[in-house]
Parts: C-alpha cells; sequence; structure tokens
C-alpha cells in the first residue's frame, strides 16, 4: 500500500439518505464506527433542493453536495483520481439501485448498494457482469450477517460442527404494517407498498431477501426448488406483507422461510434455527449475543459474543468486551469494515486477507433478486413447486 493510501481516511459519496431517511444515517453511523472513512460528497436526495438541505445538515463542501446522483458522478470523474472518492453507498428506495450503480462500476467506482439489489434478474446479471468487467469491489448490505453469532454459526455449520445439515428454518416477524400506514402518508410505508419503487414484491423483497441471505451465508446450501404462498393481507395493498415459503435445497436438506410484516406487536424478529445429524444452532437478531447450540451428545450450550474461545471471524467481527452490548449499526460496520479491507488491499496491490475481507457481495444480492423472482413467480403458479 503507498504512503498516502495507508495514510488517510477512505473519502465516500452516498446517494440517497437524506432528510428524514431511516437507513442512510444507519449507513453513516455506521461507517463512522471504525474511524476509517469521510463522507466528502453526496446526491442525498431525489429532490435537489431536499439534498442540497441534506448535504449541509452533513456539513458537505458545496462544490461536492449534488441536486442529483449526475451531477455526482460527472462531478467525481472531473477530479483528478487522488482526490476522487473511493466508493459510494447508494441508500435509495429500491428502484434507484440499478441505474447508480450501473453507471458508479462502469466509471469505475467502488459501490455499496442497500438491498434488495435491483428489481429484476436481467438487471442483476448486468450488473454482475459489470462488476467482472471493471473489477472493482462492490458490497451489498445484508447487514445481518455481520453479526458475530451468526459468524459463529456459519464457522460452526462449515466445519461440520453440527453434521449434515438437514433442516433450516427462518423466519423474519415484523408487526409495523399490520395497519395501512401508507395511506397515513408515511414515506418509508409508501414506498416499501408501491410496487413501482419495491419492486414485484413487498415482504419477501424487504426482509424475506435477508433470511433468504441468512440462511445462504451460514449454511452455504443452494435453493433447488421452493412453494411460495404470498398475500396482502391488509385490504387494498399492492404487494404481499406476508409470504410463506418451503424451500428444498440440492444436498436433500429442507427449509421453511416465513416473512411477515403484519405480525401486530412485533418488531424485528428475525430467528434462524439450523438442525444437523449431530445438533442444532439457534439465533434471534433481537438476543443477537447468544447462540444456542444443542447438540446430540450433550447438554445445551449457550455461546456468547465475545468469548475466547469462539471461532475467529466471529471474535474479529466484535469491537466490545464480552457483556456490553453490541447490535445492529456494529453488524452494518461489520459489513463496511469487509469492504473497506478489500478497498484498502487493493489500493495496496495486495490480495485481501479473507477473514478481514469478509462481506456480501455482488453475486449475494443477485442471487437475493432471483429468489424474490422465483417466489413471486411460484406463488402465481398453480403448480406451486418451482425451480430455482
Amino acid at each position: 500500500m503507498t504512503a498516502d493510501n495507508a495514510s488517510r481516511k477512505l473519502r465516500y459519496a452516498m446517494v440517497g439518505g437524506g432528510r428524514d431517511a431511516f437507513i442512510g444515517a444507519v449507513h453513516r453511523h455506521a461507517i463512522a464506527l471504525d474511524g476509517q472513512c469521510e463522507l466528502v460528497a453526496g446526491a442525498l436526495s431525489s429532490s435537489a433542493d431536499k439534498a442540497r438541505a441534506s448535504g449541509r445538515d452533513l456539513f458537505l463542501a458545496d462544490d461536492r453536495n449534488h441536486g442529483d446522483w449526475q451531477a455526482l458522478l460527472a462531478d467525481e470523474l472531473k477530479r483528478p483520481a487522488h482526490e476522487r472518492v473511493d466508493f459510494v453507498a447508494i441508500v435509495t428506495p429500491n428502484h434507484v439501485h440499478f441505474p447508480v450503480a450501473q453507471a458508479f462500476v462502469e466509471a469505475g467506482f467502488h459501490v455499496v448498494c442497500d438491498k434488495p439489489l435491483v428489481h429484476t434478474r436481467a438487471e442483476a446479471d448486468a450488473l454482475v457482469a459489470a462488476v467482472a468487467a471493471q473489477g472493482t469491489v462492490f458490497g451489498v448490505t445484508y447487514n445481518y450477517s455481520g453479526y458475530p453469532m451468526v459468524r459463529q454459526a456459519r464457522a460452526m455449520v462449515r466445519a461440520g460442527e453440527i453434521g449434515e445439515v438437514r433442516k433450516v428454518i427462518v423466519e423474519y416477524s415484523q408487526g409495523w404494517l399490520a395497519a395501512p400506514l401508507e395511506a397515513s402518508g408515511n414515506k418509508q410505508a409508501g414506498w416499501r407498498t408501491d410496487p413501482a419503487k419495491s419492486g414485484a414484491a413487498g415482504a419477501i423483497g424487504d426482509i424475506g431477501t435477508h433470511a433468504e441471505n441468512l440462511i445462504a451465508t451460514v449454511t452455504g446450501l443452494q435453493i433447488e426448488r421452493l412453494c411460495a404462498d404470498l398475500g396482502a393481507l391488509v385490504p387494498g395493498r399492492a404487494l404481499d406483507d406476508d409470504a410463506n415459503v418451503l424451500l428444498r435445497f440440492s444436498s436433500g436438506a429442507r427449509g421453511v422461510l416465513v416473512a411477515s410484516q403484519i405480525n401486530t406487536g412485533l418488531e424485528n424478529d428475525l430467528r434462524l434455527r439450523v438442525t444437523g445429524t449431530q445438533g442444532t444452532l439457534d439465533w434471534r437478531q433481537e438476543h443477537p449475543s447468544e447462540l444456542l447450540h444443542f447438540p446430540a451428545d450433550g447438554p445445551k450450550r449457550v455461546l456468547t459474543r465475545g468469548a475466547p474461545w469462539l471461532h475467529e471471524s466471529a471474535r474479529r467481527a466484535s469491537r466490545l468486551p464480552s457483556g456490553h452490548p453490541e447490535g445492529f449499526i456494529e453488524a452494518f460496520a461489520n459489513v463496511y469494515a469487509g469492504v473497506v479491507a478489500d478497498i484498502r488491499a487493493r489500493l495496496g496491490g495486495v490480495p485481501p486477507d479473507p477473514l478481514a475481507a469478509d462481506y456480501p457481495r455482488v453475486e449475494d444480492g443477485a442471487r437475493g433478486v432471483r429468489f424474490i423472482e422465483r417466489t413471486v413467480a411460484s406463488a402465481a403458479s398453480a403448480a406451486k413447486w418451482t425451480d430455482w
């Protein structure tokens, strides 16, 4: 790594995430957590006035505070290489992901994009091809993959500590859309229930893709066939707010995936249970510091974050000593830490450390888009069971 790259923070730009946006602030807090990056440019809203006002809120320099993403890209390309941003974070509603990501990747920029990646499989394939052609870093913020105890579960499954996986159950239950919030002007509910902005799916795209990614991250299993039942249980809603999916994996294992946003009173109840021939693992996002291990030949074990006997990937993902709570922001920060490690390695012309450069990539995002597409197809099919 050159002295310049070793001694400075990485510079990043953000598209979306301005005033009144929930997820943009989450990304910025997560990126700031390790002190490795600084926000220097942005186009923070689809409204030019709001974008510039949001940039002023975050103390962006006037000449890097843009009214739209096209102006941001044009300005960065005019700058000498040593002044340009190192990566771009895309935190817009779903329908904006593809044009922004494609344009920045084709211009040679590293990109981090929120999920679901894009609207269609064709768009996903185009992004995968563009990233391969440019050789750039492309991270997708499936943030639950960043939890230390998810990485512990992954290490245990991949090491054969619960034997051959037979059954996977993943459930993501929320209650925030149990009433028609979109009719009351709620911004988040408005775009997430709008097919033009959210895409072909509602709950299965918004949180079901997180559930699918959690299965893939921890088990490495590949879906072979699925059978889906999607429904909009709130009258008048155009997209699904409840999804139930049966899964068959190429290994012969079976799975159940539930993604629902109409579970009244529930908050963010994401839970994964993986059963193998030698034991079961159980993790819940609302109690993220614990991983339950039920071995076939002994008593239940409660594994806790920060313990010295955890796998190295789990230990690296912790910032605080055991007993001090870590959670949502830190999980996001772990995804960004992986992206930053990869970018820094490339700046230095060295191969990245696989344990450090640990983050979901464009191929994971593309698989999530395919999952949405196949699930929607299954739900609409009279035959139900649909090949992957």
